[in-house]
């Protein structure tokens, strides 16, 4: 009997050993199929349905639309105004000559006279460059009592060996242009016969980067007052140390600064922890300590969320495939707005059933036992009145391209750069891409603003204003 007992014990033991084995291989299964589930999720991403940039998507991803096998060629189409260069007028060219035949090219006589409307055919050329030296001797006279006076350098003269052009062109060339130190280097010695050590090019853009201080100022001061302001940030690389780049954008100025943060006080250091207007941005936390009602989504962000749901399978796939066909409505009437075949009033009342069709199918999708898809409609619907701003607000966008546009530029030099060494180099990074975005956004010449920038740093004087001419105006009025 009591052997039956030991037998009877030990068996229920082995069985308690294999239940709870079983119970670990079924959670160790479990845990394995949601991390595939994931790494699978992943592995699908790419730039329509998530914040990856299209760079990173990989060779063989199609197109985001196929076009129809000869449904329309590249270059020019049918009925499409071409463009020729103008000529222009003879008061303004360089040189005319005159050319005329010498014999009929048919019966061989020779020809006299003039043709008074001959066709006119020109040329543009650049002619060899060969920089100005201009030599400053810089006499020492003895006076009777014994002291030697040497005269000093004119106002405006650099004390360094190149002139507020040349170090004008120098910041074009590496900030606009997005070329190294040292090709900058080949190409002044290539182009313009200009001998330059690399260390120098390093000097002229600090040099130049004073002289942009105050301008730069002025133009954060604007951003800060106007009622719409788009924006965004992306990595940056600081003497090896992960930093961001971040940008503020308006509709004449944009501004830049680069912190070792991408956290909210780097925003409100931009627009001003009281800003007013309102902010288009994504999602990302940095932007919440803005009032919902004054923030507007970036509905391209919210396109790529949409594709995720619908490429997600299940239940879930008809939930986003239905807020794409939403979205797209939506922004069939926003494009009559902007080209005024809509008025505004009637788009606010066509907005309000579509709105409230989103937020049913977000809900939805808030319900699904998919985790991480049911997490981000529950954050989009917490936030969702900051999805129509731009319904109900004039000259506010429903995307935040602008933003994205000002810094694919800073972008691509990063790649090349691989960020910046110094706090200083970051700086100048800041003030030229300012520069430079903004005078683009107002049609003005980039060269001739670092020119007059440099020669009122040598004269004492604060750099040309950044501000498009009638906010300037009204600044001094008010001033």
């Amino acid at each position: 009997m009591g052997k039956a007992r030991k037998t009877k014990r030990k068996r229920g033991s082995v069985h308690r050993e294999c239940d709870a084995r079983i119970a670990r291989l079924e959670a160790l299964v479990a845990g394995q199929t949601a991390e595939l589930k994931e790494l699978k999720r992943r592995l699908g991403q790419d730039s329509s349905n998530s914040d990856k940039a299209p760079s990173t998507d990989p060779p063989g991803k199609p197109p985001k639309q196929k076009r129809k096998r000869g449904e329309r060629k590249p270059g020019g189409q049918p009925g499409h105004e071409g463009r020729t260069r103008a000529l222009l007028p003879p008061d303004e060219v360089d040189e005319i000559r005159e050319h005329k035949p010498l014999a009929c090219r048919d019966c061989g006589l020779k020809l006299g006279g003039s043709d008074l409307w001959p066709q006119r055919h020109q040329v543009t050329e650049v002619p060899p460059v060969k920089p100005t030296v201009v030599e400053h001797r810089l006499h020492s006279l003895k006076c009777p009592c014994g002291a030697a006076t040497r005269a000093d350098l004119p106002v405006g003269v650099p004390r360094g060996a190149f002139g507020p052009r040349l170090q004008a062109l120098v910041g074009l060339l590496t900030g606009a242009y997005r070329i190294s130190k040292r090709n900058t280097v080949q190409l002044l010695s290539d182009c313009f016969g200009v001998d330059i050590a690399l260390g120098s090019i390093k000097r002229l853009e600090d040099d130049l980067s004073i002289a942009l201080a105050a301008p730069v100022e002025a133009a954060k001061d604007y951003v800060r007052v106007q009622p719409v302001v788009g924006m965004d940030e992306t990595g940056w690389s600081q003497a090896g140390k992960k930093a961001w780049l971040w940008t503020a954008v308006t509709n004449l100025v944009i501004v830049f600064t680069i912190r070792f943060s991408r956290g909210s006080k780097v925003a409100k250091g931009l627009v001003g922890e009281d800003y007013g207007g309102v902010v288009v941005s994504d999602r990302w936390s940095g932007y919440k300590w803005i009032p919902v009602k004054r923030r507007q989504f970036c509905w391209a962000h919210l396109k790529r969320d949409f594709q995720k749901i619908a490429e997600s399978g299940g239940e879930l796939a008809a939930i986003g495939e239905a807020l794409q066909v939403q979205r797209k409505q939506l922004f069939k009437w926003w494009h009559r707005v902007r080209d005024g075949t809509l008025a505004r009033s009637s788009f606010q009342t066509y907005v309000n059933p579509l709105r409230k069709e989103v937020c049913k199918l977000l809900r939805q999708g808030e319900a699904c036992t998919e985790e991480n898809l049911s997490g981000m409609c529950s954050e989009i619907l917490k936030l969702e009145a900051a999805m129509w701003t731009f319904v109900r607000v004039a000259g506010v966008e429903p995307t935040n391209n602008e933003s994205e546009r000002a810094l694919r530029h800073a972008v691509i030099w990063r790649k090349t750069s691989f960020g910046t060494h110094s706090e200083g180099g970051s700086t100048f990074v800041e003030r030229i891409l300012t520069v430079v975005a903004s005078l683009r956004l107002q049609r003005r010449s980039v060269l001739d603003y670092l020119t007059e920038a440099c020669e009122g740093a040598l004269q004492g004087r604060v750099g040309p204003s950044l501000l498009p001419p009638d906010a300037l105006a009204g600044a001094q009025k008010a001033a």
